[in-house]
């Protein structure tokens, strides 16, 4: 049986041939060979807060380019094979000059990317008014998943066409692999990255894990695992399964979170209260107090764009500073528990305590 087309193919003529997609007047196959997919070498780096992107291009050496993914915050530039360590110092030094600090700053060399608008513009555009409906309609059954980020239509409509750029530019077409087959794996993933980029990797990776568990276990029983069950079809112990439970649990309720302060559409989520947390380890009303405040400062910010990090839940960072400071657990600890990097942790906890002394300093007001 032949493999399923993840896409609508072109109508075959009347002698079986399937004939080819035009773009702009250009078949699909020479548009690619029209820009080939290159090696470059590039820096990647998030920033505490958003650099003037135009300045920043502006000031950049000849033959480099920036871009911005929204979606994960990330800051990328590409120049020339054997110039990785020059961007990096460059990109330290000029963010430096204007008060903003690198997160998680690396440089990668042989990176095989294009860059879009070198692609013919009418090619370009067609291709775009092509496969972004096609993905629209790929991606109705991640449609659940998806209105949780962008409930928006016109923010989900904008994803996708950046979806379709984002592709562009990484499709290698010496690889024998239809674009179109290769755009539908890649939003596969990324339709995934959006949890994991909001609530960080492991919560979101540990969500999917179980419902996946829980999927094949009620396919084959025809009825829901018990929690033994469900460990042993894990190949987790019943203690692993119940600290992954919760984070789960934690993920989903502050998916919902809103506002602290009752505003009328909110929904207010009470995170561990004192018969989670001993009176030994926090006092009822000191913690009653703190986990307002730690709650409030990992909320959405509601100024943010709904496909930014700042505007979802920060439940990575929320997770860190709860069981580092009352758990009782180290970083390292957790870091081993949860699957996740202490850096990757650093960076959520780090945008928790910037606007936790805020919100304690107006509880102290």
């Amino acid at each position: 049986m032949p493999d399923r087309v993840p896409f609508p193919t072109p109508a075959d003529d009347r002698a079986g041939i399937r004939r080819p997609l035009v773009f702009g007047g250009i078949p699909e196959a020479e548009g690619w060979a029209l820009a080939p997919i290159t090696p470059r070498d590039r820096v990647h780096f998030r920033a505490d807060r958003e650099l003037p992107l135009e300045q920043f291009g502006r000031e950049l050496p000849d033959g480099v380019s920036v871009s911005y993914d929204q979606g994960d915050g990330l800051y990328r530039v590409d120049g020339a094979c054997g110039s990785a360590a020059v961007l990096a110092d460059w990109v330290k030094a000029w963010c430096a000059g204007q008060g903003i600090t690198t997160i998680g700053l690396r440089a990668e060399t042989n990176v095989r990317r294009r860059a879009p608008r070198d692609l013919p513009p009418d090619f370009l555009n067609d291709l775009c008014r092509h496969y972004g409906p096609v993905s629209l309609k790929r991606l109705q059954r991640n449609m659940s998943t998806i209105r949780l980020h962008l409930p928006d239509p016109d923010d989900l409509g904008q994803q996708v066409f950046e979806w379709v750029l984002k592709a562009v530019a990484q499709y290698d077409e010496t690889k024998s692999v239809p674009f179109g087959a290769f755009l539908a794996t890649q939003l596969s993933k990324w339709v995934h990255d959006l949890g994991r980029n909001a609530h960080g990797r492991t919560a979101a990776d540990t969500e999917h894990k179980q419902q996946k568990a829980i999927a094949a276990f009620m396919a084959e029983h025809q009825r829901r695992p018990s929690e033994k069950e469900l460990a042993a079809f894990m190949g987790q112990s019943v203690a692993t399964l119940r600290r992954n439970s919760q984070t789960v649990a934690t993920l989903n309720g502050l998916r919902n979170l809103q506002s602290l302060d009752g505003a009328p559409d909110a929904t207010e989520i009470l995170l561990p209260d004192s018969s989670e947390a001993p009176d030994e380890i926090m006092g009822e009303a000191e913690q009653t107090l703190l986990s307002h405040a730690l709650t409030a400062a990992c909320q959405p910010d509601p100024q943010a764009r709904p496909d930014q990090r700042a505007g979802q839940p920060n439940v990575l960072g929320w997770a860190t500073w709860y069981l580092t400071t009352w758990g009782g657990q180290t970083k390292t600890q957790l870091s081993s528990d949860l699957n996740t990097s202490v850096r990757n942790m650093n960076v959520y906890a780090d945008r928790v305590e910037k606007a936790l002394k805020d919100r304690l300093a107006e509880l102290a007001d």
